[in-house]
């Protein structure tokens, strides 16, 4: 007759250790981002809220644009000649920052850096026209402070203009860090950013130019 009273042999538990652990790391890799994405989606996030800042004074000129004070209209005060040079300037630098991103793909380091000094002397002559159109406006006395027109006009142009010395900056900058460390993958992503910042600056400027030039000359 068997011993009932015997121990019953304990059974192991199966090991559970290494499925959590490869449910883990399954986990993991689908967790894994590309190098650079959260700098792409920070600078995305940057560019909406500068847009946020110029569509407020693009509203603010639009509801100042018609109250002179007595002072001087956009028909006596605008060149549309010298402002549609001043657009084809940064148009055209826009082009030429394209030329430097398509070298930047191909691995030419020259090429690259050589465009994007053709782009900062067009960014460059559009500031200068661009002071040159402020000096102008305040030697006839169109001063920021004449009218809510005027400080409304200085305002949008001026802010648009510190944008783009900004983009020069920055352009001077890569410049130096290409010519030292080469087209690694950090300066690819830098220029990738500098490259959305300028093509949203001739963006904005294309509305500048519609709203601010030629609607006041119409009316």
């Amino acid at each position: 007759m068997s011993d009932l009273t015997a121990p019953i042999p304990a059974i192991a538990p199966a090991s559970t250790a290494a499925p959590v652990r490869q449910f883990h790391h399954a986990l993991g890799e689908e967790h894994e981002h590309q190098p650079g994405e959260a700098t792409l989606l920070g600078f995305w996030i940057y560019l909406m809220s500068d847009a946020l800042i110029f569509a407020t004074l693009f509203a603010t000129f639009g509801v100042l644009r018609q109250n002179y004070a007595g002072g001087p209209a956009p028909k006596d005060i605008f060149d549309l000649s010298l402002v549609a040079l001043n657009t084809a300037f940064l148009l055209i630098s826009s082009i030429t920052f394209g030329f430097s991103m398509l070298a930047m793909d191909q691995k030419k380091v020259r090429a690259t850096q050589a465009w994007l000094v053709v782009t900062a002397l067009f960014g460059a002559s559009f500031v200068a026209i661009e002071l040159y159109e402020f000096g102008h406006l305040i030697a006839e006395g169109a001063t920021p402070q004449r009218s809510a027109f005027l400080s409304a006009f200085f305002t949008l142009v001026g802010t648009h203009g510190l944008h783009v010395t900004f983009g020069l900056v920055w352009i001077t900058v890569m410049l130096v860090q290409v010519g030292q460390r080469g087209l690694t993958g950090e300066n690819q992503r830098r220029l990738m950013c500098l490259s959305l910042f300028w093509h949203f600056l001739d963006v904005i400027w294309i509305g500048v130019f519609t709203f601010v030039y030629l609607l006041g000359m119409i009316r």
